[in-house]
């Protein structure tokens, strides 16, 4: 993938560690090029979910610097590169919000809940949707 570059930091290695609380490795983190976390995780994921993990990182740091358009891209990449990866429910979720931040029209939450409680019903972030349907 473009745009990552890997550093590999012990649990030992301060003041990194804990800075970033790396208590055990692998701790996984999407940062800016200010060092500011985005995204995180911790564990070793199958080569299919640590592409799918980079994306949502991507597109979250799109999302939280309200480039919108580009956070909406990176969501509709992973979703169809990824459908069935753990980070897909996520994407959803916060593709929904995005839509809404664009328009702040109700329909795209609206849609989140649907799409959610279709594709992925048994997640958390289905759950985390719920309030949407109503609006």
């Amino acid at each position: 993938m473009e745009n990552f570059i890997p550093l590999r930091i012990g649990h030992d290695q301060e003041p990194y560690a804990a800075q970033f609380l790396v208590k055990w490795t692998p701790k996984l983190y999407v940062l800016d090029y200010k060092g500011t976390a985005h995204h995180d995780a911790m564990g070793f994921f199958p080569p299919d979910e640590f592409v799918a993990f980079l994306l949502l990182g991507q597109a979250k740091l799109a999302f939280h610097n309200d480039h919108l358009d580009e956070a909406q891209n990176l969501f509709d990449k992973l979703l169809q590169e990824a459908p069935a990866s753990g980070s897909a429910p996520e994407a959803v979720y916060l593709q929904g919000v995005s839509g809404f931040k664009r328009s702040h029209e109700a329909e795209p939450l609206k849609e989140v809940y649907r799409r959610l409680k279709l594709e992925y019903p048994q997640t958390s972030w289905a759950q985390r949707g719920f309030p949407y349907w109503n609006l």
